[in-house]
C-alpha cells in the first residue's frame, strides 16, 4: 500500500492516512509548529520518509488553497522602530518557508491601506501583516473584517487579539524612574508624533511614573522622530541644570545631545537624557546614549507565529503580551549613587 502510494506520488492526504492524523497535523509538522505532540510528530515524519513525501510549493497550494505568501504593509518611513519590524518579520517569514508580498502604504491614510490589503489580497496572500503608526490606522485595522487573517505590529494600551507588540508603556517608566533616581528632580518629555501609538504609549508611561512619584512636571513637546527636531526643541526649551529629559526615540534624542552641548549645558552633570530604541549608533556616541532597547528580532518571530497559528487553526483567538523592553544604562544618564 505504502510503495503503491510512493511510486505515484504520495501527497498531504496519503501521509495523514498512513500517520492516523488529519492533513491539517501534517501541515503543522511540515511548517514545524510548535503544537504538536511529540509522538504524533514522530508518527507524521515517519510516514513522511516511507512514503517518500516531498511537496512542491504548487502542489501544497493546490491542497490547502494557500500560496504561502503573506502580505506586509508598511508605513512607508524609513524611521528606525518600522523598518526594523520589517527586516526582522521578513527573516522570520523566510525561516518559516512563506514569501513576503510588501507594499507601502501613507501611514495616516486609512483609505490608502485599505487599498494596499485589496491589493494583496487579489494576489492570493494567505495573511495580511501591517505595521501600524497611526492610531486612526489602527483603529480600522482591530474593525476591518477579510477573508484571510490579518495581524498589526501596533502598541495599545488594550489588548487585542490581532495585535503583536512591545510594551512601550512599561519602557517609558523605567525611564523616566531611572532618571528620577538618578537624582534629577524634573523629567521633561520630548514626545514623539500625537497620532502615533507608540508615542502615545510612551507618552502614557512618562505622565503616569511622573504622578506615581509625585514629581514636578512639565507639558510634554511632540517632535517627529528626526534628529532636527530633538535639536530644535532643546534649543528652544527654558532647561535648567538639574533636569532630565526623556526622548521618545533615540533619533531626537542625538539632535538633543548636540543641542545642549552648544549651550553649554553638561550631560550628565547638569542634564540628563534617556532615548528609546537603542539605535546601533547609541554606544558610539558622546556622550554615550542611555536608552530603552526592544527586541525587533523576537516581534518579527511573534508575529510571524500568531501568523502560522491563524492560518493553522482559524478558530483559535488568542491575546500576545507585550514583549519587554530592556533599560540600558550609558553616559548621558548613568546610575548614581
Amino acid at each position: 500500500m505504502a510503495d503503491e502510494k510512493a511510486s505515484r506520488t504520495a501527497n498531504i492526504f496519503d501521509v495523514a492516512r498512513l500517520a492516523g492524523v488529519s492533513h491539517q497535523t501534517v501541515s503543522r509538522v511540515l511548517n514545524n509548529m510548535p503544537n504538536v505532540r511529540p509522538a504524533t510528530r514522530a508518527r507524521v515524519e515517519q510516514a513522511i520518509a516511507q512514503l517518500r513525501y516531498s511537496p512542491s510549493p504548487a502542489a501544497r497550494a493546490l491542497v490547502t488553497r494557500r500560496t504561502r505568501t503573506i502580505g506586509l504593509v508598511t508605513p512607508g518611513t524609513v524611521d528606525y522602530g518600522p523598518s526594523s519590524i520589517a527586516t526582522n518579520f521578513n527573516f522570520a517569514a523566510r525561516a518559516a518557508r512563506y514569501n513576503v508580498d510588501a507594499i507601502s502604504s501613507p501611514q495616516n491614510d486609512v483609505a490608502a491601506v485599505r487599498s494596499a490589503i485589496d491589493g494583496l489580497l487579489k494576489q492570493r496572500v494567505d495573511a495580511i501583516v501591517l505595521i501600524v503608526v497611526d492610531v486612526e490606522v489602527l483603529a480600522a485595522v482591530q474593525a476591518i473584517e477579510i477573508d484571510v487573517p490579518i495581524v498589526a505590529a501596533a502598541t495599545t494600551s488594550r489588548p487585542h487579539p490581532r495585535l503583536v507588540a512591545i510594551d512601550q508603556y512599561r519602557g517609558a517608566r523605567a525611564a523616566v524612574r531611572h532618571l528620577l533616581e538618578s537624582g534629577y528632580g524634573t523629567v521633561r518629555h520630548i514626545a514623539g508624533p500625537a497620532r502615533n501609538p507608540d508615542a502615545v504609549e510612551r507618552l502614557r508611561g512618562w505622565r503616569e511614573e511622573i504622578a506615581s512619584a509625585r514629581a514636578q512636571s512639565t507639558p510634554p513637546v511632540h517632535g517627529d522622530w528626526s534628529a532636527a527636531s530633538g535639536y530644535r526643541i532643546a534649543t528652544e526649551t527654558d532647561l535648567a541644570p538639574g533636569e532630565g529629559i526623556f526622548v521618545a526615540n533615540d533619533h531626537m534624542a542625538i539632535g538633543v545631545l548636540s543641542a545642549l552641548r552648544e549651550r553649554g549645558l553638561r550631560v550628565p552633570e547638569d542634564i540628563g537624557v534617556v532615548g528609546f530604541d537603542d539605535v546601533p549608533e547609541a554606544p558610539f556616541l558622546f556622550p554615550s546614549l542611555t536608552t530603552v532597547r526592544q527586541d525587533f528580532a523576537a516581534l518579527g518571530e511573534i508575529l510571524m507565529q500568531k501568523v502560522l497559528l491563524m492560518v493553522e487553526e482559524p478558530d483559535t483567538v488568542s491575546e500576545s503580551t507585550p514583549l519587554p523592553t530592556r533599560l540600558v544604562v550609558r553616559d548621558s544618564a548613568p546610575l548614581r549613587p
